[in-house]
């Protein structure tokens, strides 16, 4: 596992795709409320949901992208500190655990935007927030205690091999 600088790295590997999302996500709702309020939307008989269905639509991404500006906000002013061998997991912390079929998965603890598949393709570092379930399961933990979460395959048991 990686020292502290990496954490940073992973920071802006994860900001600058939120910003990306963010981008097209701003555009596809421009464009979406352009076309809401367009003169051909205008509804020809009392079925005809198609302006309606479109402000759907609008309103839906403007939500989102709402919540990618404030997960964004919460990213930017986010400055991990490095977590001692010892320490109990918070957020920021970068988490190795061996689960129970031998594999090795680093996580890195963030306040927003978990799923992300950061750093190397090969072996990647997987985001992880505080209201997910392996999330919740990690905070306060420490080196070398085990734990089962819940994945789509079922019940996992994992060790936490090093925290930084």
């Amino acid at each position: 596992m990686s020292a502290h600088t990496d954490k940073e790295a992973l920071l802006d590997e994860l900001r600058e795709r939120l910003r990306a999302r963010l981008r097209a996500l701003t555009d596809s709702q421009a464009t979406s409320q352009e076309g809401a309020t367009h003169a051909e939307m205008r509804a020809e008989d009392p079925k005809d949901m198609r302006s309606t269905e479109a402000s759907y639509l609008a309103r839906g991404l403007a939500e989102r992208v709402a919540q990618l500006r404030a997960a964004l906000v919460r990213l930017e002013g986010f400055a991990p500190a490095p977590f001692p061998e010892e320490a109990a997991i918070g957020i920021g912390a970068l988490v190795s655990l061996e689960d129970d079929l031998g594999n090795e998965i680093v996580h890195f603890l963030v306040p927003v935007a978990a799923g992300e598949k950061l750093g190397d393709p090969a072996s990647p570092i997987v985001s992880v927030s505080p209201e997910s379930p392996l999330g919740q399961e990690l905070i306060g933990r420490r080196v070398d205690e085990s734990f089962e979460f819940e994945l789509p395959r079922g019940r996992v048991e994992a060790t936490i091999l090093a925290v930084r």
